[in-house]
């Protein structure tokens, strides 16, 4: 007599399904959350978005603040790895050069490029703080986040040497922590429409203004005489 023989059960072909559907939730949401606000969202609208079942959001995500972490945490970082900002090769790099003006240039490309997938769900975050003491938690973990992080690249420049003479490490990180703030970076992007390579480019030129040592040389005197009329040469003036 023949015996039924069942079929290997294909778990990572399942896996691979329920990721995609989670991913897809996690874009409809991204999108609802950013032009709706949190409070205003719900995850009936999520669900419908996102083409699936309302309990097949609450399966991935037991709570509307769960998705909101998963879905600002994901954008933050750049994909669902459970590796944060503080451990990202991409952000550690600039700890390790030692030429001010390019490792300011390394955080500026990485907070930039942040900001740009996750600067309206940080916003958004900021916005629902006051309605929601889950969103208000997760807003005040990620602006901690922040802090620690930006405070430790510019211990690091400081330590290569790279700060401007008299400025203190803590103001240093204030200066750093405002100007690349997702209030700039939304207040330029989107109210004054300023380009990301406008926006990248001030940001740069400006906080090398503020923190970076001023390598240009000082102006000279008039009262002083240049080395040619100290010979009794003419100065040579360059292009002339």
């Amino acid at each position: 007599m023949s015996r039924h023989v069942k079929r290997p059960y294909r778990s990572s072909l399942r896996e691979e399904t329920a990721e995609l559907t989670r991913a897809r939730i996690r874009e409809s949401a991204a999108r609802l959350f950013v032009e709706q606000g949190f409070v205003a969202t719900t995850v009936k609208q999520v669900a419908a978005a996102a083409g699936v079942a309302e309990r097949t959001v609450y399966a991935a995500f037991p709570s509307k603040a769960d998705l909101f972490n998963e879905v600002l945490g994901v954008a933050t970082v750049g994909d669902d790895r459970p590796v944060p900002v503080a451990e990202r090769a991409e952000f550690r790099a600039a700890f390790g050069e030692r030429d001010g003006h390019r490792a300011l240039q390394l955080i500026v490309d990485y907070g930039t490029a942040l900001l740009e997938r996750a600067g309206p769900l940080i916003i958004t975050s900021i916005e629902s703080a006051g309605a929601d003491p889950d969103i208000r938690r997760i807003a005040d973990e990620g602006a901690h986040a922040t802090a620690v992080n930006l405070g430790a690249f510019v211990r690091a420049l400081a330590d290569h040497g790279g700060l401007r003479p008299g400025l203190e490490v803590q103001q240093a990180a204030d200066i750093l922590m405002v100007l690349s703030s997702p209030h700039v970076h939304h207040l330029l992007r989107h109210d004054r429409d300023w380009t990301v390579d406008r926006y990248r480019d001030w940001l740069l030129d400006t906080l090398s203004g503020a923190l970076l040592p001023d390598t240009r040389e000082p102006p000279r005197s008039p009262s002083t005489p240049s080395a040619a009329s100290e010979g009794g040469g003419r100065a040579v003036v360059d292009g002339a």
